[in-house]
């Protein structure tokens, strides 16, 4: 009885040793004396003890591998990429994926860099940020014919970062400064110009109005001079004397006009001596007619005063 229980306990311990457990999402290689046995998912497992060992644990899970590159465009410019892989082994192949690549990421690593390289300096530095997902894609279909047959799956291959050089980058930035500060000088003259031709318009149609205003206005004045040489006729004066009359009557009125303002000047300027003298002469004709003419209008009222007085004078008379 002595020696039973330590064989007890020790054989429970022996028993006890072959129970194990595989997380969901993962894949466990049993050896057996250095040999493959079998692969156990995910669950309440048991192998036999001292015999069996448990080689690895496969990671089922979509896993990601970022890869740094740097190379050089088709304009030789050195460019650093960052293409960022997912990939996963395939449930039915996890053998290949274990006994076959003895490193699996460095595997990955040395195509991205292979097809990174061969395609990038096909293309100008410009091309590479447009056509990143034709990067990706070349990357993708190269990892997958190549990675299939050790157990891996290819999910999705992104070209996540693409850093040229410091002075590029500089460069770049100038570039596109200059760029917009052209866009910003094109709008601001097509600002400029499109003020200027507004002005322009504006200014046309005050002139349209002005100058018919003033047209409108010389048209009363000729009107109102008519009316007033009818009136005139109507009196007794003949045209010609009406016309001087109205116009010491419009130089009285412009006299008035500048008596009105303090601050007014009036120049008279001559073209020539004798210009000067026949103004002053026809001024001085013109205000003698003037009072001709206001001496002929009293006269020929008082006449007019002392007919109707008599035929009143008479009719009072006749009754």
């Amino acid at each position: 009885m002595i020696l039973l229980v330590p064989l007890l306990i020790f054989a429970f311990i022996i028993l006890i040793s072959g129970i194990f457990t595989v997380k969901q999402q993962t894949a466990a290689i049993i050896e057996r004396f250095g040999k493959f046995s079998s692969i156990r998912n995910s669950g309440l497992q048991f192998k036999i003890p001292v015999f069996d060992r448990i080689a690895n644990r496969i990671n089922l899970k979509i896993q990601q591998l970022d890869v740094l590159v740097e190379t050089k465009t088709k304009d030789d410019v050195f460019v650093r990429l960052k293409i960022s892989v997912q990939f996963q082994v395939i449930k039915d192949k996890v053998y290949d994926a274990f006994y076959k690549l003895e490193n699996p990421h460095d595997q990955i690593t040395s195509y991205v860099f292979d097809v990174v390289r061969a395609e990038v300096p096909k293309m100008k530095l410009d091309d590479v940020f447009e056509r990143k997902d034709d990067i990706a894609i070349a990357v993708k279909q190269e990892l997958n014919e190549a990675m299939v047959n050790y157990g891996y799956d290819i999910i999705k291959t992104l070209v996540t970062d693409i850093d040229p050089d410091m002075q590029v980058k500089e460069a770049m930035n100038r570039i596109n400064a200059a760029e917009r500060e052209k866009v910003a000088a094109e709008y601001e003259a097509e600002a400029e110009r499109i003020k200027i031709v507004a002005k322009a318009r504006a200014e046309a149609e005050s002139k349209r109005l002005q100058g018919q205003g003033i047209a409108d206005q010389r048209r009363e004045i000729a009107r109102g001079l008519e009316e007033s040489v009818d009136v005139l006729n109507n009196v007794g004066i003949n045209s010609q004397e009406a016309s001087a009359l109205i116009v010491v009557t419009q130089h009285y009125d412009t006299l008035q006009s500048i008596g009105e303002e303090t601050n007014s000047n009036l120049i008279l300027l001559p073209n020539s001596p004798q210009a000067g003298s026949d103004m002053l002469n026809n001024m001085i004709a013109s205000f003698t007619a003037s009072n001709q003419i206001g001496e002929e209008m009293k006269r020929q009222n008082a006449l007019k005063g002392i007919v109707k007085k008599n035929k009143k004078d008479n009719d009072t008379t006749e009754i």
